[in-house]
């Protein structure tokens, strides 16, 4: 006869899910760099299916998108690397996501220190509690000591504009008539949105500081 704790380890087994990280090449120069434990790597987490994962635009919104795992747009697929196993559903991941994407807006990514890798490795740690491989991101903390060493050309995980929407308020009101927010879509890259009430807050925040900063301009000028 079972006991109850094994009735609950079966149980958590049963609903454990891998949580994978994609890794694809940004520069042909991989093929030589990868054997030397460095390399321009672009991640995703992969995760009941969908893959997650960050990239730069000029809002102050999430940067976190969706796409079809091991099919990210403007990268070549190198290799899936298993990170551990979660006792999530998908919808409990897709809300750490939602929550996770506020603090990663998309004028917030930097190429060196707040890129896909430093979102991924976050994920893993959050999730699994394991670290992804040091080398996917090693370039990125080389640079963050000697700049030099990236190249000017190098390409950064952008999502594209494709549609505007204005704030409302709880009654409907455009209340927010001069900023504007972004869907983003891009060979299949679908942004996350925060909650409704973060986003909100976000936006209203900006255009509070846009409009002191314009004030200040004005009042100097």
């Amino acid at each position: 006869m079972q006991s109850s704790s094994d009735c609950d380890s079966t149980a958590l087994s049963d609903r454990a899910t891998a949580i994978y990280l994609n890794v694809y090449d940004v520069s042909h120069l991989n093929s030589y760099l990868y054997w030397l434990g460095l390399g321009i790597f672009h991640s995703g987490v992969e995760v009941h299916g969908v893959e997650y994962a960050f990239g730069a635009h000029d809002y102050p919104t999430s940067g976190v998108f969706e796409v079809e795992p091991r099919n990210c747009p403007g990268f070549v697929f190198r290799r899936t690397i298993t990170i551990g196993t979660i006792d999530k559903g998908p919808a409990e991941v897709r809300e750490f996501m939602e929550q996770l994407s506020l603090q990663y807006a998309g004028d917030s990514y930097h190429l060196i220190l707040k890129n896909c890798n430093h979102f991924t490795n976050d994920v893993c740690m959050k999730l699994a509690r394991n670290s992804a491989p040091g080398w996917v991101n090693r370039l990125a903390y080389i640079g963050a000591f000697c700049s030099c060493l990236l190249p000017e050309s190098l390409q950064i995980t952008s999502v594209r504009q494709s549609a505007e929407y204005h704030i409302y308020d709880d009654n409907g009101d455009d209340d927010l008539p001069g900023v504007q927010q972004v869907d983003y879509y891009d060979q299949g890259q679908r942004l996350l949105t925060a909650p409704n009430g973060d986003m909100q807050s976000h936006m209203q925040e900006h255009y509070l500081d846009v409009n002191s900063k314009h004030s200040t301009d004005v009042t100097q000028s």
